[in-house]
């Protein structure tokens, strides 16, 4: 339901209590009219240094997002919006329509996932061949190009950052990312696609596009268009990356 800060509309935002980025780009954004209502998933133990950590991550994921998303209806919003990656893509395909129809039934609202939104976005943009990066153990790379091979995309590379704690994936400094976008970005890759939304790379996503001449895509900003055009919103964001400034 709108207010006197988010007249058009208000998007619940469903993130883990480590993440301190999602709702930095989505205001950052400046979509005038548009409020954000944070409902946080409580992780009491943020390591994933290994394949059997970050599990045991999901597994929080999993125990606190009933919680979060209650604590976020109680502002009434338009949508919910995930403001979490991982969860969205596992079990491919099928567990992402299946994670989204049990979060409609759950709030009677639509829903943006950061898998669906990712695939949305390389539909518009033409783009089939790609390269992915994410801050994530192996584990969890595996279903993330699952989603995207069973999505009728050809995944070129896929590799993480293997950061050892949930916190440090918003710690990560801008020539590592730099660096990583260079070592998947191999011939014929026609998009270079970020996952995992405490990550901090949306302004270098837009920097990063404009040297290499292809769609590089941050996942927060997908996200944040796929709501807004899903939810009959055609604003244009400038420093976003080509998804919010041209489509």
């Amino acid at each position: 339901m709108t207010n006197a800060v988010g007249p058009r509309a208000v998007f619940g935002v469903i993130v883990p209590s480590t993440n301190t980025v999602v709702e930095h780009d989505y205001w950052r954004s400046g979509v005038p009219g548009i409020a954000y209502r944070a409902g946080s998933m409580y992780i009491p133990d943020p390591v994933m240094g290994n394949d059997d950590d970050f599990r045991a991550l999901l597994g929080q994921i999993r125990a606190s997002i009933d919680t979060a998303v209650r604590d976020a209806l109680t502002a009434e919003p338009d949508r919910m919006v995930m403001g979490m990656s991982a969860e969205t893509f596992w079990g491919g395909v099928e567990g992402n329509a299946a994670f989204e129809q049990r979060l409609r039934d759950r709030t009677g609202l639509p829903v943006t996932t950061g898998a669906s939104s990712c695939r949305a976005a390389l539909r518009e943009l033409g783009c089939h061949r790609i390269a992915v990066f994410s801050p994530y153990q192996p584990v969890a790379d595996v279903e993330v190009g699952r989603f995207f091979t069973e999505a009728g995309f050809d995944v070129a590379a896929i590799t993480g950052l293997r950061c050892p704690t949930a916190m440090d994936i918003a710690r990560v400094d801008p020539d590592r990312l730099r660096a990583m976008v260079a070592e998947i970005d191999v011939p014929g890759v026609e998009a270079v696609v970020q996952v995992g939304t405490n990550l901090s790379f949306v302004a270098q996503a837009d920097e990063l596009e404009r040297e290499l001449g292809k769609p590089v895509i941050a996942i927060n900003a997908a996200t944040l268009w796929y709501a807004l055009r899903d939810h009959g919103f055609d604003d244009r964001v400038d420093g976003a990356g080509t998804l919010l400034r041209d489509h």
